[in-house]
């Protein structure tokens, strides 16, 4: 299964590398007639920007080609696992951070609501305003307000035990990155260890020791360390970052869980007079 896919990724970008160089050949024919029917003065500078466009398209491909060669060169099917960890990775993270994105809410004002909300319509009016407002404190609001018939206390208890379950939602698919990044290095430390005995074989088939004989080896085992090192400190960096997120939303939740308490207990009193 991972020679069939590191197959399908070579040939894309194969197809990708052919694509470009087709493009870039069919811009250069399509101006060079342009360029030699319009004999004036204004053709001298014209030439400039389109040399210069081609140079950089030129330097696009060779980078492709070269990636393509490193890529074929540290073995296709240790590379294409090892990439593997990258999109999986990458794909778990932007679902967290656009999930932890769209939780962010304003506490501030969704206090001023439930506050306003107590005093004009009580309980259920309160309760409307945190339906209709998204994000984990709403949702904190929402269980604990529709305790509040059992007593302030039991809204407090509830508040807190909502508050671990949305924790918990908040960090969920986590352990599966922190999966990837320490899969991707051990696959390329994998490579090192089958590189270096290939090269060791190699001496022992031949007899002798040279460079010659343990370059391809060595070129293996350092290209697959180097990809996995790679996507480890690249997922290691946006894992950081939602670790931020996530300690930002859960300093909020716990913030305003104290101040709808304190909202709640004002409004106890003030239905007991």
């Amino acid at each position: 299964m991972k020679k069939v896919f590191a197959t399908l990724t070579v040939l894309a970008m194969l197809t990708f590398g052919s694509v470009a160089a087709m493009a870039q050949d069919g811009q250069t024919e399509a101006q060079a007639p342009a360029a030699t029917e319009q004999v004036t003065d204004e053709a001298a500078p014209a030439a400039e920007p389109v040399q210069a466009a081609a140079e950089e398209d030129g330097a696009v491909v060779a980078l492709h080609k070269t990636l393509k060669t490193k890529f074929i060169e540290g073995g296709a099917g240790f590379m294409a696992a090892t990439l593997l960890c990258l999109v999986f990775g990458l794909a778990l993270c932007i679902e967290r951070i656009i999930y932890l994105s769209l939780s962010k809410t304003n506490t501030k004002a969704l206090l001023d609501k439930v506050e306003k909300a107590l005093k004009n319509g009580g309980i259920e009016e309160a309760l409307k305003v945190c339906r209709e407002t998204r994000g984990p404190v709403a949702a904190i609001f929402y269980q604990g307000l529709s305790r509040y018939n059992e007593g302030v206390d039991v809204v407090e208890k509830t508040v807190a035990s909502y508050g671990g379950v949305q924790m918990g939602l908040l960090e969920k698919n986590l352990s599966w990155i922190s999966l990837f990044i320490s899969i991707a290095p051990s696959l390329g430390f994998l490579g090192t260890i089958i590189g270096m005995i290939a090269a060791f074989d190699k001496i022992q088939q031949v007899g002798d020791i040279s460079a010659t004989v343990v370059a391809g080896g060595i070129k293996v085992a350092l290209l697959t360390t180097l990809l996995g090192l790679i996507i480890a400190i690249v997922l290691q960096l946006f894992y950081n970052y939602i670790l931020s997120l996530i300690e930002g939303l859960v300093n909020e939740m716990e913030d305003s869980s104290i101040s709808l308490l304190d909202l709640v207990v004002e409004y106890d009193a003030a239905q007991k007079k």
